[in-house]
């Protein structure tokens, strides 16, 4: 998987992660401390940010931006090589410059099996977020509707750099598969593909940000077609 995330630096910084038995600069804590002690002052600290406080609206994003991470890293792989990366919370390592963005190390990167591609995209992004997602609800009472609507839009977000980037249609057949009724993240919202076209998708769900600040509607919100 080292090669791989090696070529994924190209398309861009949101799917860049570094890899190896050194990491990259000091600071570097396992995702699973962050989804425990570490979550509260982490959540904090995206609300500062984004000048929200410490609560739901804070919390939904700092979900965003994980889950966004992690979709660009696995769907990356996917399309590059056919493969696709463990992203289990033990085996992903996080740091939060004081100024940037969530910086990621695996220092033993290996392949996530299952039965198909889509499979283990599903297992090893969703399966890290789900851990992350109950404490999410647990100590800020975000609702799974609106985490599970991020997760989608982020994977969707993930999927635009990529269909910009990188020739092909797997990245959208992936997509659409993991989006499709009936799929891990099905009626989470309407996703269209029109071929020379690009994407589209709006969302059943709105993630809070227009309650930060001069924050606005996403371009997916649902409150944009209400």
């Amino acid at each position: 998987m080292d090669n791989v995330l090696r070529r994924l630096r190209s398309v861009g910084p949101f799917f860049t992660a570094a890899s190896g038995e050194e990491p990259p600069g000091a600071g570097f804590r396992p995702l699973d401390e962050l989804y425990g002690e570490r979550l509260g002052p982490y959540v904090g600290e995206v609300g500062r940010r984004i000048g929200s406080g410490p609560g739901r609206v804070a919390a939904s994003t700092a979900q965003f931006g994980i889950v966004s991470r992690l979709w660009s890293l696995a769907l990356g792989c996917a399309v590059l090589s056919g493969r696709v990366p463990d992203l289990g919370p033990d085996r992903v390592w996080w740091r939060l410059p004081e100024a940037g963005s969530l910086e990621l190390w695996l220092p033993e990167p290996a392949e996530r099996p299952g039965e198909t591609l889509g499979d283990a995209l599903a297992d090893t992004v969703l399966g890290n977020v789900s851990v992350l997602d109950a404490a999410l609800r647990e100590h800020f009472g975000v609702s799974p509707r609106v985490l599970r609507g991020n997760s989608a839009s982020g994977l969707v977000g993930a999927l635009r750099v990529l269909a910009d980037r990188v020739p092909g249609e797997a990245a959208v057949s992936l997509t659409a598969g993991l989006l499709a009724d009936g799929g891990p993240l099905g009626a989470t919202g309407t996703f269209i593909h029109e071929p020379g076209l690009g994407v589209a998708f709006v969302r059943r769900s709105c993630c809070l940000y227009y309650k930060v600040p001069g924050g606005g509607l996403c371009g997916d919100c649902v409150l944009r077609t209400r």
